[in-house]
């Protein structure tokens, strides 16, 4: 009979050898992102009624004085940027291990971001298609349509650095100094030519400099560069890449609120990421520590399995609320009252409650299996080089033209399409 204190814990080694692959931090950090954008986006969206109970419907957020100070802190998406790019280079380092190729891992990106975003087009498309047919206010249909597309620009944007990483991560390997400074170079260029020209469409190219920078750092703190650096330096370079934004805004070129300056993306947004992953860093003994506990571990992980489905879903969820409480006698304040603020924290945990029930039945569309079955082979090459380039196009139609009835039928249709093409093919 064998001593019990001897006896090998299979699935504590089994957590422990997972929990050892993982920076636990990043997918705490993940999740903050995640989260603290539905936070804004909840703020930012005001529906209620007035005295005389006609209904008003601002932006109580951006109202507020503060509010463009406060985005130098609250945005948070060139840190995910970041975050993505740790995750990428861990992932492709692995994919090249067991022989994989940059085929493969273009078209496992492609189908863990298109695969999700499906039934959220295929939605909109039936959603508005309705709305339209039982004669819904166009004004009030095209403002609801717009607002709650607004997140997709960032599937076009993560889709399209995250395609480049095989030939980033063979760039950085072999000069990562250099390759990160060329990033940075691109998009002074770029933003210096749109500034000059005032067509801001020339800073759409920056989708590849400023996010591919963003997404570069993250190559940078996976090999270790931040967390070898000593505090203070990290606390000086945080500092300096804040005060390197303020000469941009001061002259003009920038927005001083910094989600103004996300489409197109600019340059203060790369020096905010560099910022954030310095703070990220030096935060990283107190969140380990706080990573370390079961608990912590278990809502990080089941937020972050379901984290772009939150994403995705998140907006139209909150509209919907949003509209049922007009319905209901009390429950929808003028935005920017007092009681208006006071109920947002019952109407985020309503949200996330609502959204995490809608990630039942969705959840098999983000943990989408890319492997390829025995008896199976994978897509040829032009397939999944056009799968890509669909996936892209439909949120990138969006960032663009806002969400109508005719983009959300044609992105339905498009990343269809996508996920077909990178289906396994019968060997």
């Amino acid at each position: 009979m064998s001593d019990p204190k001897g006896a090998v814990d299979v699935d504590g080694d089994a957590r422990a050898a997972f929990l050892a692959r993982r920076d636990l931090v990043v997918d705490l950090a993940r999740v903050w992102c995640v989260l603290l954008v539905v936070v804004i986006h909840l703020l930012m969206i005001g529906v209620g009624l007035d005295g005389g109970d006609a209904i008003v419907v601002s932006r109580p957020l951006e109202a507020q004085r503060w509010f463009a100070a406060a985005t130098w802190i609250g945005q948070i998406m060139p840190l995910f940027f970041a975050l993505g790019g740790f995750t990428a280079l861990t992932a492709w380092r692995s994919l090249r291990r067991r022989g994989g190729t940059a085929l493969d891992f273009v078209r496992a990106r492609t189908m863990r971001l298109a695969t999700p975003a499906l039934p959220l087009f295929v939605f909109f498309a039936v959603v508005i298609g309705a709305a339209t047919a039982v004669g819904v206010d166009p004004a009030l249909l095209e403002t609801v349509a717009a607002g709650a597309g607004t997140p997709l620009w960032f599937l076009a944007a993560f889709l399209l650095v995250q395609c480049l990483v095989p030939v980033l991560a063979a760039l950085h390997e072999r000069a990562p100094r250099r390759t990160l400074a060329s990033l940075a170079l691109a998009a002074v260029v770029v933003d210096a030519v749109r500034v000059a020209t005032g067509v801001d469409a020339i800073g759409l190219v920056n989708l590849v400099f400023v996010w591919g920078f963003a997404q570069q750092l993250g190559f940078w703190y996976a090999d270790g560069w931040f967390r070898r650096l000593p505090a203070p330096r990290l606390v000086w370079i945080a500092a300096a890449a804040y005060l390197l934004i303020w000469p941009g805004v001061a002259a003009g070129w920038y927005s001083p609120d910094m989600l103004t300056n996300l489409n197109p993306p600019t340059v203060p947004l790369m020096l905010l990421g560099l910022a954030q992953v310095c703070l990220l860093t030096l935060l990283h003994a107190p969140l380990s520590r706080l990573m370390a506990r079961r608990a912590a571990q278990a809502v990080v992980f089941a937020i972050g399995a379901r984290a772009m489905t939150i994403y995705l879903w998140h907006l139209p969820v909150i509209i919907a609320v949003a509209g049922l409480t007009l319905l209901i006698p009390g429950a929808a304040p003028e935005p920017a009252t007092p009681a208006w603020w006071i109920a947002r924290p019952v109407v985020f945990v309503a949200v996330l409650a609502l959204v995490w029930l809608a990630s039942l039945p969705l959840s098999r569309f983000e943990t989408v299996s890319t492997a390829i079955p025995e008896g199976f082979r994978r897509p040829a090459a032009g397939a999944i080089v056009v799968a890509a380039v669909l996936a892209f196009a439909a949120p990138f139609g969006v960032m663009e033209w806002f969400l109508d009835l005719a983009l959300a039928v044609a992105g339905a249709v498009l990343l269809a399409a996508s996920v077909l093409l990178n289906r396994p093919r019968r060997g």
